[in-house]
């Protein structure tokens, strides 16, 4: 199984790049979590933040695939254990690709190579759309989508 996704958003890449990695960024996409990494490859990657855990609730980890800073971000990872008992069996990747596309940024995002049986597969496309949404919004106007949960 593999989802792609392509949006334009309305800034350079860098500006893109930088809500994708900064804490402010993250925490306004990715439902208040923050991403901790070196960003090199081979290193790990977590998301944390609020959840069934609390306030430091392990979403998403992983290892840093590629970096190619400020254009691409490859990523193998894994759901946090509070989602599946069998977490560290499950991954899938994602890839993350920033191009200029005259002042706008295309961002192409693939998230692929599921492990048999990952749970997520189905629940994927959602959630990819309100992240990409949350990002769009949030790199364009400085303001997070307001979802009503």
């Amino acid at each position: 199984m593999s989802h792609t996704f392509v949006t334009y958003i309305g800034a350079e890449p860098s500006k893109v790049w930088e809500a994708l990695i900064q804490p402010e960024g993250t925490r306004r996409i990715y439902f208040d979590c923050i991403l901790e990494s070196d960003l090199k490859p081979g290193s790990p990657f977590a998301y944390i933040g609020p959840g069934n855990d609390g306030p430091e609730t392990l979403h998403v980890y992983g290892e840093i695939l590629e970096v190619e800073e400020g254009s691409r971000l490859v990523m193998l990872e894994h759901p946090g254990p509070s989602y599946y008992e069998n977490h560290a069996e499950l991954t899938s990747r994602i890839i993350y690709t920033l191009e200029q596309a005259g002042s706008c940024t295309k961002l192409t995002l693939v998230n692929d190579q599921y492990s048999d049986n990952h749970p997520s597969v189905g629940k994927a496309a959602e959630s990819w759309a309100i992240i990409l949404s949350s990002l769009k919004t949030y790199v364009e106007t400085g303001k997070s989508l307001d979802f009503g949960w």
